[in-house]
């Protein structure tokens, strides 16, 4: 069982930059494919950014390319989202997802992949 926690989330103003973090139980951590995802108020849960579990290979949403940049250290369990450029439309609530399926090569975008979920933090840009 994995246990992931989120943190660094908050209020920002447009233009600004935060970086979330995402800190996983258990030893296994550097086996599991991960990805963010987000959920804003009234809407779907939307794929941001996902990291193949061989650390090489990343795949953004089209909404956040060339502004967040998700990145991991295993040596500290660890799967992290800097943001810059932030946006009110990135408003949302974040969360860290893991997989133990796919391949070692290939992000995952799919929610329905993931086994793992963490409980979200809460992003807000002001305009």
């Amino acid at each position: 069982q994995v246990q992931l926690v989120e943190s660094g989330g908050g209020l920002v103003q447009a233009g600004g930059s935060l970086r979330l973090s995402c800190t996983a139980s258990g030893p296994t951590f550097r086996t599991y494919n991960l990805g963010w995802f987000r959920r804003a108020p009234g809407q779907e849960r939307e794929f941001v950014a996902a990291m193949a579990r061989s650390g090489a290979i990343t795949n953004h949403a089209d909404s956040v390319k060339g502004r967040f940049t998700i990145s991991r250290d295993n040596a500290k369990n660890t799967v992290y989202l800097q943001m810059n450029s932030l946006q009110p439309e990135d408003t949302a609530v974040y969360y860290c997802a893991a997989s133990s399926q796919g391949f070692p090569t290939i992000p995952i975008r799919r929610p329905d992949l993931y086994n793992y979920w963490g409980q979200g933090t809460q992003v807000t840009v002001s305009s």
